[in-house]
């Protein structure tokens, strides 16, 4: 549906008449797309912080139930770069909420847009879809929708994403801007053109000196993390480089002061590097020992701030000129 009004008066008739529209669209002549279900009216609720780290794949109901519940029965906004209101009913139907808001924020005028940062600022919990990182640094960092996100996450805010949603929230950032690196490209060549990570974008506590990745186990993307490490290493920038690795239908669910449980049909790679590479040059396959691994399935937990967990298998892995060994009986990588 295409509404030729100005935006407050598509919103006062949305107000007027919420009970009576499941969902609305508004994004004629705007930069952005807009879609609503649930009511127009703006809520607030009492929000309890905490972090949805979904690691792509088929959506897991409890998942986005815990998700939902610490929005305090608000607005949620779900933020994207491409497609429509997907989860708009999804969300609906899970969980007793105000409302359901999709934002398309494609283009840096719509990055800009001051409607579209208003959205976001009122939502009591914000949700990043699947996609293009590249799309989201790109045409929304250091504008008023990053600022937006950042303000929710100050504010204690739930916020979650998944896929390239969660590639986007760790502090440092697999923005895959040359397009996508597998792990086998990665390990013969830690400065790989496709290797690109960056940081500066949000900042989140309990995820300092973390990046994450997706779809992890089905993927094989193991050896592109280990040389993700070995770059944030370079240079003593940091003294140790963390992971969060994530299996698809399988989320790290972390409460704001770091502690997490997770939930899924999958694995969470707690993974840790304190010794830089061994080996790290342009062209010349990787060399890097004694990565941590803390391997942690559906019903077991792990402290961010102390790294350390339960019910999980641990092991170590070495990269020796590219190769992966592990310390697993089997010698089983994953």
């Amino acid at each position: 549906m295409r509404y030729p009004f100005s935006r407050v008066a598509v919103l006062r008739l949305l107000t007027l008449s919420a009970w009576l529209i499941p969902c609305a669209a508004f994004f004629a002549d705007t930069p952005y797309k807009y879609y609503l279900t649930g009511s127009a009216v703006d809520v607030q609720t009492q929000t309890t912080p905490g972090f949805a780290l979904v690691g792509g794949g088929k959506d897991v109901d409890s998942v986005f139930r815990w998700f939902l519940q610490r929005s305090g029965g608000g607005d949620v906004v779900v933020l994207r770069a491409s497609g429509a209101d997907g989860y708009n009913p999804y969300m609906m139907g899970l969980a007793q909420i105000d409302s359901v808001e999709s934002l398309v924020v494609a283009t840096p005028e719509a990055a800009r847009d001051p409607f579209v940062a208003d959205r976001i600022r009122k939502a009591e919990a914000l949700f990043i879809a699947g996609g293009d990182q590249w799309n989201y640094v790109r045409v929304w960092n250091h504008t008023p929708v990053s600022e937006a996100i950042q303000y929710l996450i100050d504010k204690g805010v739930p916020v979650g994403g998944t896929s390239a949603g969660l590639a986007v929230l760790g502090e440092y950032i697999y923005t895959a801007e040359k397009d996508t690196v597998t792990s086998a490209q990665a390990l013969a060549n830690p400065f790989h053109e496709r290797v690109t990570v960056g940081t500066g974008f949000l900042r989140i506590p309990a995820l300092k000196g973390v990046i994450t990745d997706t779809h992890f186990h089905s993927r094989d993307r193991l050896g592109r993390t280990l040389a993700f490490l070995a770059r944030m290493l370079e240079g003593g920038k940091l003294v140790e480089a963390r992971a969060i690795s994530i299996d698809e239908r399988t989320a790290a669910l972390t409460e704001g002061d770091g502690r997490t449980a997770v939930d899924g049909d999958g694995f969470v790679y707690f993974i840790r590097a304190r010794k830089p590479a061994e080996v790290l040059k342009p062209g010349v396959p990787l060399t890097i020992h004694g990565v941590a691994v803390y391997r942690v399935p559906k019903g077991g937990d792990f402290d961010l701030k102390t790294w350390t967990g339960h019910g999980g298998v641990a092991y170590t892995l070495d990269v020796e000129s590219g190769a992966i060994r592990s310390t697993q009986p089997g010698g089983g990588i994953y």
